[in-house]
């Protein structure tokens, strides 16, 4: 199944404010998790009522919704109503097409982006769109799939009073953000290994497994590097963005993001470079290991041409051939081939054609 986008031919025409899941569905039931918290006070818990949305309305509060599943209308029009979220928006967050963006609302920002996942055990990435909408009083992201990426988050503010649980919503934005860029960069890491690995193995024994070893590589890179470069252009306007949804002295967590989300791209650059050069470097071994055998060829085919010749001349069926009748013809006739073969040898030998 191809990871990358596919638009259904049944949504081709669509209202943009139609409110209608535009992807593949990967979770049987939509959860909702919430989180309000202060210095002092946490209240945990999975909301199964309109009615418990309001709990995360607190003004004097860091109010924390998180979405897992995209295609229950019902809960998307809830959210609607009391967070007064417009339909357009929504339709953007069921469509896990959307690219990644950054757009400022009259009531928040809202903000798109590709989340990967490295699956240790089948060696392959997942990828599902992240979808945040900073408002005054709520924060609420939007996951395809219940990827516990963000527990990290939820474990600092369940044990530490510190920095997240007073910053803001802006502040949490940035953490959750924060989660997505190193998850490239780990990722990248992981492949950049296996890249450097292949080095060794280039130099020693190129072999056929090695090409379809770089070709892998090079597909997961350019998966990598189709999320990565949108990304970089979205966290590049988020940074640039005047907006009261984002505090000046969290401004400065939004640029070490740009860093790092550049320190991604560049890697992913550097590793690509790498495989070219790879690749460049194999098709080289390959075609110096073949001229190898091809000048061995050579020179056993030179050897055999006199001896060929030889042997042809006096395997013609001429009654007169003098040496035919030589007492000792077929010895000189070895002794002939056998010094005619060594002084080729030597020959090829002085000019270091072998």
């Amino acid at each position: 199944m191809s990871r990358l986008t596919k638009k259904k031919k049944e949504h081709i025409g669509l209202s943009p404010y139609a409110l209608v899941f535009r992807g593949q569905k990967k979770t049987e039931k939509s959860v909702l998790r919430g989180m309000s918290f202060d210095l002092e006070e946490l209240i945990e818990l999975d909301v199964k009522t309109p009615e418990q949305l309001n709990i995360f309305k607190k003004p004097n509060k860091v109010n924390w919704l998180n979405i897992y599943g995209l295609d229950n209308v019902t809960i998307m029009e809830e959210l609607s109503s009391v967070f007064k979220l417009e339909n357009n928006i929504l339709s953007d967050v069921m469509n896990p097409s959307t690219r990644p963006k950054v757009e400022e609302l009259d009531n928040g920002i809202f903000i798109t982006i590709k989340m990967l996942q490295y699956d240790e055990h089948n060696e392959n990435l997942l990828v599902e769109n992240l979808s945040l909408i900073i408002g005054n009083h709520t924060l609420i992201s939007f996951q395809e799939q219940s990827i516990h990426a963000f527990e990290p988050i939820r474990e600092r503010i369940r044990k530490h009073k510190n920095k997240i649980r007073i910053s803001g919503h802006d502040y949490l934005a940035f953490a959750l953000l924060d989660v997505v860029v190193d998850n490239y960069i780990y990722i990248i890491g992981i492949l950049g290994d296996k890249i450097e690995s292949l080095e060794e193995e280039m130099t020693s024994d190129p072999k056929k497994e090695l090409l379809e070893s770089i070709n892998t590589y090079k597909r997961e890179l350019n998966f990598l590097r189709k999320n990565i470069k949108p990304a970089r252009e979205m966290i590049l306007n988020l940074v640039k963005l005047e907006s009261e949804f984002i505090h000046d002295e969290n401004r400065i967590h939004f640029r070490e993001l740009q860093d790092n989300i550049n320190e991604a791209s560049e890697l992913s650059d550097s590793y690509r470079e790498i495989l070219y050069d790879q690749l460049n470097i194999y098709h080289s071994s390959m075609s110096t290991k073949l001229n190898e055998i091809m000048r061995v060829l050579t020179v056993f085919s030179v050897i055999f041409i006199p001896l060929t010749f030889i042997v042809g001349v006096y395997g013609t069926n001429f009654e007169n051939l003098p040496e035919l009748h030589w007492q000792h013809g077929y010895f000189i006739m070895w002794g002939v081939m056998l010094i005619a073969t060594l002084v080729m040898l030597w020959y090829f030998r002085r000019k270091k054609w072998f």
